[in-house]
């Protein structure tokens, strides 16, 4: 069967395109997880980033807050104690709900990313 040259010439040749395919595969997971990655450590900084000023602007906008109820409450003791327990409140709403404000986006975004090939 593979008794004349030029089966076994093909052969090699065919071993050849096997070897460089196999290469080219590599390289395009190399880069098709590249840009996953970039894509997620991206998202990540954006949300830091966002995560961040809106701290610093809760911060400052419970300080102004604060300083609107004074006349209202009676003192300023009592303004910040309504602002904190208001913060509270959002803390333990959002430790509450964390699976459908936090984790099913997270998952539903990792899923997007890592299983769709667009």
């Amino acid at each position: 069967m593979f008794a004349n040259d030029e089966n076994i010439d093909n052969l090699q040749q065919l071993l050849a395109e096997l070897k460089k395919y196999a290469e080219l595969q590599k390289d395009y997971v190399k880069l098709h997880l590249v840009e996953k990655l970039t894509i997620l450590i991206s998202t990540l900084i954006l949300v830091f980033i966002l995560l961040i000023l809106g701290i610093i602007a809760l911060f400052y906008l419970s300080f102004t807050l604060a300083y609107v109820l004074e006349p209202h409450v009676g003192g300023l003791m009592a303004s910040y104690g309504i602002i904190t327990g208001c913060i509270i409140l959002l803390i333990l709403l959002i430790v509450l709900f964390r699976k459908r404000l936090i984790v099913q986006p997270m998952v539903n975004f990792l899923a997007n990313l890592l299983l769709n090939d667009n």
